[in-house]
């Protein structure tokens, strides 16, 4: 292994973290899952920064990030929702963003070509909204009370920040595929 393979690393870390987290979530271990969840959420924004700053950026690790954050994110948010904690239909607004942005990319991949998509600052905004939402009601449920008003806050947050970013995609990709689709046909 060498040094520029540790971002990758972490991002498998936090995939395989999912199943305990989960797990602990379903049994009721709040406390525990919390700290996990905190770990998991820390080493999201490490293997990033560890990426840019020393430029140990690559295509896997492109891949494996925001499948690390969707796979902790999505299901911590279904495990809360059935335990009553999340509304449902901000889960499928959750849902639904990510599944357009990942139709949007394999259809700009087979109608315009390959793209290197970084995350824009209002997904980055998104993806820490939606886990401060998570960790905020976990540990709530866990051992810290924290305020109706806050959660509501908060889910607020990620729902307009979810839509603003999911939006901000479809217009950003939606211009690049349309100005490569008209230079090729001029």
């Amino acid at each position: 292994m060498k040094k520029r393979d540790i971002p990758n690393c972490i991002s498998i870390f936090r995939i395989v973290f999912v199943i305990p987290i989960i797990y602990l979530l379903l049994i009721e271990q709040y406390t525990v899952a919390l700290f996990m969840f905190l770990i998991a959420g820390v080493s999201d924004g490490l293997d990033g920064f560890l990426a840019k700053r020393y430029g140990w950026e690559s295509p896997l690790g492109s891949v494996l990030d925001p499948i690390a954050d969707k796979l902790l994110l999505v299901s911590t948010y279904f495990v809360l929702c059935w335990q009553g904690q999340i509304p449902v239909w901000l889960v499928m607004v959750v849902i639904a963003r990510d599944v357009i942005i990942v139709m949007g990319a394999f259809s700009f991949y087979f109608l315009v070509g390959r793209y290197d998509m970084a995350p824009s600052w209002l997904s980055k905004i998104n993806t820490c909204a939606q886990i401060l939402l998570g960790l905020m009601i976990v540990a709530s449920l866990g051992f810290i009370p924290i305020s109706a008003g806050v959660v509501e806050g908060l889910i607020v947050l990620v729902f307009v920040t979810t839509l603003l970013s999911g939006a901000d995609y479809i217009l950003t990709w939606g211009l690049r595929a349309w100005r490569a689709r008209r230079k090729y046909y001029s």
